[in-house]
């Protein structure tokens, strides 16, 4: 089974990126400031003082009553902490995608795993944020939560204004990076499947490197590769067995003493210093060495030049 390593549309996975980077930096900020239920019990106060959702206080009652209470998931605690988790590992991975993508190493198949780890989580905090309140009969709130049905400014206390806008703020961004993910799961799929053109130029190459393989192959085991043997042996040129001129054999040294023995005109200063007959003393030499006897050289006898008469 054939896995593409690489995108057809490289710089398209660029783009995502750069709008995912300041949706990530959107979501760490709010849930950075909605952390440590910065407003989300303000928020559920006012609802109830509105008459939207149950109030806060049922958990005391619940308790001093001893019966068994469940915060909704909407005003749960544990609905900011997701939040705040997923947006922080939403930025380790963006991260590390950045760089494995320029060096060819996230491979759409892990992307595509990835991307759906990522819509998944995500789909659950958007789910954790619209979740209902049923909590109390005489409050139903059987769909998302005031803050995203209603305008902002139906809060009963006007301090929650603010608050408003930022958890309407979280919910947006939230969809909005959903969608995205969606875009670049559905990108890295489809690359993972190879096009009718992508598997006849692999299956080229692939025929290519077997028939290269399959040549090498032959030449290793063919005769004269082994030294030693009759067929690596020089043959002679022109015969049934080696029809045509062998080929010289040319190392850099042999290349170096040919070019030196050879008589090239790239050497001007060969010509300048050497002379067409060899000096007289070394032909005599020459010839006594051939014929057998070598006789020591005879000192000249030193004539000095006449004085010159002294100038009166």
């Amino acid at each position: 089974m054939y896995i593409p390593r690489k995108y057809r549309n490289h710089n398209l996975v660029y783009i995502l990126m750069a709008l995912e980077l300041p949706l990530i930096v959107a979501l760490l900020t709010l849930t950075g400031i909605a952390a440590h239920d910065r407003y989300q019990s303000k928020l559920w106060e006012d609802g109830y003082e509105n008459g939207f959702n149950s109030s806060p206080k049922l958990a005391i009652y619940a308790a001093a009553n001893y019966r068994s209470y469940s915060t909704p998931k909407v005003w749960d605690s544990f609905t900011t902490n997701w939040n705040l988790v997923i947006s922080i590992l939403s930025t380790f991975i963006l991260i590390t995608k950045f760089p494995l993508h320029i060096l060819q190493l996230l491979y759409p198949i892990v992307s595509t795993i990835i991307h759906m780890g990522l819509v998944a989580v995500y789909c659950v905090s958007a789910a954790f944020q619209t979740g209902s309140d049923k909590s109390d009969p005489d409050h139903l709130q059987s769909g998302p939560p005031w803050y995203i049905t209603k305008n902002c400014n139906v809060a009963h206390d006007k301090g929650n204004v603010g608050y408003c806008q930022q958890a309407k703020s979280l919910f947006a961004v939230t969809i909005i990076i959903i969608v995205l993910y969606a875009v670049e799961l559905g990108v890295a799929a489809q690359n993972c499947f190879i096009t009718k053109e992508e598997r006849e130029e692999r299956d080229e190459k692939r025929e290519e490197k077997e028939t290269m393989k399959a040549y090498e192959d032959m030449i290793l085991k063919s005769p004269s590769m082994i030294p030693m043997t009759p067929s690596a042996m020089p043959m002679t040129p022109g015969t049934a067995t080696y029809p045509r001129s062998p080929m010289p054999v040319m190392t850099p040294r042999s290349l170096a003493f040919n070019r030196v023995d050879s008589p090239s005109t790239d050497l001007p200063l060969r010509e300048h210093f050497s002379s067409p007959t060899p000096p007289q003393s070394v032909q005599q030499e020459v010839e006594a060495s051939a014929s057998g006897s070598i006789q020591p050289a005879q000192p000249q006898i030193y004539f000095p030049p006449p004085p010159k008469k002294a100038k009166k």
